[in-house]
């Protein structure tokens, strides 16, 4: 057994927005599990010169145990992305996110 990470990436808010993910998020999604972790801002700056310093980060990563190989799981990464994409869209407007898919054995 060998854990495979399916996305990877970050969510976001402003600081004074009284919003936990980890709880508007379930921590599984069939066999797959959401991990989310509160970090630093991985850069200093937004794209529109806003500080980063002003939002709370949070890492997402979504990882399945499998004996599969990262490549079989194409599939379920599809299916994932699916059931995800409702709790982020429930979110409050002000939260933004961005995961990537990585595919890749951890």
């Amino acid at each position: 057994m060998k854990a495979v990470k399916l996305f990877q990436g970050y969510l976001w808010h402003p600081k004074e927005l009284s919003f936990d993910p980890r709880t508007a998020i379930p921590r599984q999604l069939g066999e797959v599990h959401v991990l989310i972790d509160k970090v630093r801002a991985p850069m200093t700056f937004f794209e529109d010169g806003t500080l980063t310093e002003t939002q709370q980060f949070y890492q997402v990563t979504l990882l399945v145990r499998t004996e599969q190989e990262p490549a079989e799981l194409k599939s379920l990464a599809r299916w994932v992305s699916l059931e995800l994409n409702p709790y982020l869209q429930a979110t409050p407007k002000e939260v933004g996110w961005q995961l990537l898919e990585d595919m890749r054995q951890i």
